[in-house]
């Protein structure tokens, strides 16, 4: 019985899987089956391996703490959590001054929504529609990506209220007219959902993951938070997906002239190995009293250290990261100018969005990504989408990849794309 057989006796079907190949073993931007056949990785675990696959620093510094000490859940203190946390404090925004780990982005930001009802003595909390914070009871309630992630668990969290994201191109806006619009929406949820002295935070991703890889159009961070602090609202980032260089800065909100209240990382903090963080002001961790929040497997030693390790070697790549974006928007840009279906290119650095569009519309065209995804696979190349509609394209290379990998997938997605319009479909 082959790999795929046996997972699918013994393993829940709940969780969705992008192909069947059995990798056996990885390295910066590459894959090998069991076979042998090598694919190009720019799924990068979802935005999680942004090293790459297997980088000797990372793997060394886990396996030197493998020797030392593996789990204590609080019995005693122990370097490597001390070491990646004051690593991770000193690349974050000056407000993040203090930080909790814990093991998954969506644990993280359910931590940040306790922190911020206890410590406010308020219930409400604002998100924005096509965020995604994740998929626990808790955090799902949060989620507006998809109704699918909703769908067969309600009643969800009360006292979630969900105020528009800016989406220039799917309202057919500028950006200034989105982030206008946007605020003025937030505004009406206080007039006709929740008084403003009742929310406790504001929960937003700078750079919306799942939901189509939106960043933040110009002026709506600035408009939350002059409005968060007209109100004494809690700005909660979710940098779960954005951060640890993917935008081309440490994280997302470093493009932006704010600073968050607190802080949710995830993803890439210990390239791949199940790590999470909340940080915050220091205030705001005092006034949450000992014993109101714990985790077992927060924390864990052999996280820390490869976290620690991936900072270092993220340090190091960062600087190249901006002139590989350029290069990979000026070949979708290309892309663009020969093919309708690509409506448009968006994202920070190389948190890349490619919207795949009906040619002649701007109507989503899931049918021509589930081509080119196919497509991709043929040709070696693993791919994800994002999006409501399963429309968008999240290019991800590792910061390792080389300029000959990017334009191999740029051609590749372009190849494809020119086959589906062949099709003439729609």
């Amino acid at each position: 019985m082959n790999l795929v057989d046996r997972h699918r006796k013994v393993y829940a079907p709940t969780a969705a899987w992008a192909n069947d190949i059995e990798v056996v073993s990885a390295s910066g931007t590459r894959v090998t089956t069991v076979e042998g056949r090598e694919f190009l990785d720019f799924a990068t675990g979802i935005s999680v391996l942004n090293a790459g696959h297997n980088h000797p620093e990372i793997v060394a510094a886990a396996k030197a703490q493998l020797d030392k000490v593996w789990h204590a859940a609080g019995s005693f203190r122990y370097d490597s959590l001390v070491t990646a946390a004051e690593k991770i404090i000193e690349i974050s925004p000056s407000s993040v001054e203090r930080l909790m780990f814990m093991n998954s982005g969506a644990e993280a930001v359910e931590a940040s929504v306790k922190l911020s009802r206890n410590v406010t003595g308020r219930q409400g909390i604002i998100v924005f529609r096509g965020g995604f914070h994740g998929r626990t009871m808790g955090a799902v309630s949060l989620t507006t990506s998809k109704a699918t992630y909703r769908a067969g668990y309600h009643p969800i969290l009360p006292s979630i209220f969900v105020a528009p994201f800016p989406h220039p191109y799917r309202w057919g806006m500028t950006g200034e007219e989105a982030t206008a619009y946007a605020l003025a929406e937030l505004r009406s949820v206080f007039e006709h959902q929740v008084l403003p002295e009742e929310v406790a935070a504001f929960l937003v991703e700078p750079q919306q993951g799942e939901g189509g890889y939106y960043p933040a159009a110009p002026g709506f961070l600035e408009g939350l938070r002059a409005i968060a602090d007209e109100h004494g609202i809690l700005l909660v980032l979710d940098e779960v997906q954005s951060g640890f260089g993917r935008t081309g800065e440490w994280f997302a909100s470093d493009h932006y002239p704010i600073e968050p209240d607190l802080q949710v990382m995830g993803k890439a903090i210990a390239n791949g190995l199940p790590l999470s963080a909340l940080g915050g002001r220091s205030e705001l961790f005092e006034a949450w009293p000992p014993g109101s929040h714990g985790t077992t497997f927060g924390g864990n030693a052999v996280a820390c250290a490869a976290s620690a390790a991936t900072v270092d070697v993220i340090r190091g790549l960062l600087p190249g990261v901006p002139a590989l974006a350029d290069h990979t928007v000026a070949g979708f840009t290309a892309l663009q100018s020969e093919h309708p279906t690509i409506g448009d290119i968006r994202g920070l650095g190389l948190m890349i969005g490619i919207e795949l569009v009906y040619p002649g519309t701007t109507d989503p065209a899931p049918e021509a990504w589930a081509f080119i995804k196919k497509w991709a696979f043929d040709h070696d190349l693993l791919l994800i989408a994002c999006g409501a509609d399963a429309n968008v394209i999240r290019f991800l290379p590792a910061f390792v990849a080389t300029t000959e990998e990017i334009d191999r997938a740029i051609s590749v997605i372009g190849d494809g794309i020119a086959a589906w319009e062949m099709k003439g479909t729609k």
